[in-house]
This record gives C-alpha cells, structure tokens and sequence, in this order.
C-alpha cells in the first residue's frame, strides 16, 4: 500500500509576473502592469495541481529561509500536499521573472537559488517518501545528479515521469526508466541533439529509440502525442479561451502522472492531463489557476475528450482557442 500517489522532486519558485502589451527586444523598455507574486516553479505547480485534482501528493524540494519560502509552503499547505520533504535554507529561495502579452503566451527567466541546492544527497535522506509514493515525477530546474539519484532510489514498481524543462541531454541511466518522457518540440529537439522535422511522430519514434518505455509529446493547439513500443496516439486540445498559459504544462504532467498510477492506460490519462492543462489557461497566475476535477468538468465538459488512434501523421484537432502549453 502506497502513502502517495505522487511524489514530485523538483523546484519551487516564487513567480514575479508582470503583464505587458509585448515584449521588448534587445537594448528595449516597455511599461507592464503592477508586480504581481503568485507562488510556482515545475515542481511545486505539480505537487499543487495533483493535489487539488485529489491525489494524495507530497513534495521534495527545497526553498530559501525567507518571506517567498513562507509563500509557497503556506500554498502547498493549502493544496493539500505533505511539506515533509521540502527543505529550508542554504540560499535565497529560486524566483521567475515571467512576463505575460495579451495572447496568454508568456516568457520566463528562472533564478534557480535554493532549488540549485536540492541534492543527491537530500534524496537519499528521503528515501522513505521515494519508497512510499506509487509515482514519482521530475523536471530539470533542480540538478541534473539530484534526478539521476532520484532514478536511483525508486522502489520497484514505481512508474518515473520526467519533464526534461529546461531541456538538456539525458544519460541512459535516466532515459531508461521514464514512463513517460514528456516534451514539446523544442524539449524533443535538445534530448534528441538533431532537428526533429516536421512530423510529431517521427519525434516519437526517434525518442523511444533512446530507451524511454514511453513518451508523451505536447503540441500546443493541436494537443498531444503519445507513444510506446506498441501503440501511437494523438489526443485533440480542448478549446478554450486562454488568459495565461503559466504553469499549463505542469498541470499537465501532474495530471498525467496521477492518473498512470491510478491505473489509467497512457492515452486515456493523457485526455484527461489535456483537459486539466486546458481548464488551467483560463485563470491568470501558476498555482491558483490549477482546477479541481469539478472546475475541469464545468470548463471542458462532462465528458473526456476522445482520443484517436493515429496510423497518419498529426493533424490539428481543428479547434478554436489554445490548448496546453508550457
């Protein structure tokens, strides 16, 4: 019997979020709207995102002794996530400097601080959450050792899911045991070390043959792929109208993560990872924009969105609005 249904190992950023017209080339200034600070970075948008669609989460992270340390442990607090992983000290805690246009579309700049400091050696010292959770997910704003002890350390029979944002190479070690490895285009193009083309699925074929049980691929307005040794998926977005697309792709993945261990086969949990993602660009900021499984029903429907078997290359689902995006 698992304690957890997730355990996310990553970062926890306080998000700094200023709206603006557009955004400014080099040597440029432009005026953007009043400072907002919303609590986030990967790995603390996935711990709350999972929460709230009540999966019993807990967090391994570790945030600065300060006012934006306080913030996100009071919002995980509040999700519902156990904090007992999440450490405290060593640096200021990690900050996103993240601007937002018009469109939802948003750019971000990442201070790692505390986040840089989560090591090897603090997974080890949190074995007994590795050991008790049924699926432990990870992204790169931490060290890239700290995943691969992470790697390390799973129990047997825990499924590992990793984001690899911000994308760089992977080692076997870790390639070997993502199920899924989840990327966008620009990820699957820097894990891959080549240009990816034009279809989605060769992405996925040319990353299964790097030793991933599974892949998941995130196509924006045109929504996902999903690939594994047997089967090739694509899943439609949802449309919807997109107000900020910060944190989308977190929600994403924690939904996406939760629903695999509760035994959900890949395409199904990735409609429904599509709708959590759609319903979370609908509200302004990370964390607070994550939905309920009541708020992804109002939003998306009762129903979840169908997904298609896909001999053919990808096509666009021919809907209005934004899906996921990250």
């Amino acid at each position: 019997m698992y304690d957890y249904d997730l355990l996310v190992v990553g970062s926890a950023n306080a998000d700094l979020v200023i709206g603006v017209e557009r955004r400014p080339g080099p040597g440029e200034t432009v005026l953007g709207s009043d400072l907002a600070v919303h609590p986030g970075g990967k790995g603390a948008n996935q711990a709350v995102a999972a929460a709230r669609l009540g999966a019993r989460t807990a967090l391994l992270a570790r945030v600065g002794d300060d006012a934006h340390g306080r913030l996100l442990l009071e919002s995980q607090r509040t999700a519902g996530v156990d904090t007992s992983g999440v450490l405290s000290g060593g640096a200021p805690t990690g900050v996103a400097l993240i601007t937002v246009d018009p469109s939802g579309d948003n750019s971000i700049v990442v201070s790692p601080g505390a986040n840089a400091r989560l090591s090897p050696g603090d997974v080890r010292d949190s074995a007994g959450l590795l050991q008790a959770s049924r699926v432990v997910s990870a992204q790169l704003e931490i060290p890239l050792e700290t995943v691969t002890e992470v790697v390390r350390n799973l129990a047997p029979g825990t499924r590992f899911v990793l984001n690899p944002s911000p994308p760089v190479a992977l080692s076997d070690e870790i390639l070997a045991v993502c199920d899924p490895l989840i990327v966008n285009e620009h990820e699957a193009r820097v894990v891959l070390g080549r240009p990816v083309g034009e279809d989605p699925q060769d992405w996925a074929r040319a990353l299964l043959a790097l030793g991933p049980r599974s892949v998941v691929i995130t196509l924006g307005a045109r929504g996902a792929l999903v690939a594994d040794a047997r089967t090739t998926a694509r899943v439609p977005s949802v449309p919807v109208r997109a107000v900020d697309t910060t944190g989308a792709g977190d929600a994403f993945t924690a939904a996406l993560a939760w629903r695999l261990g509760a035994g959900e086969d890949l395409t199904t949990a990735a409609a429904h990872a599509v709708r959590v993602g759609a319903a979370a660009v609908t509200k302004e900021g990370a964390q607070v924009s994550f939905p309920t499984a009541a708020e992804v029903a109002s939003v998306c429907g009762g129903v979840p969105g169908d997904a298609s078997r896909s001999p053919g290359p990808m096509d666009a689902p021919g809907a209005s609005g934004r899906g996921v995006s990250r």
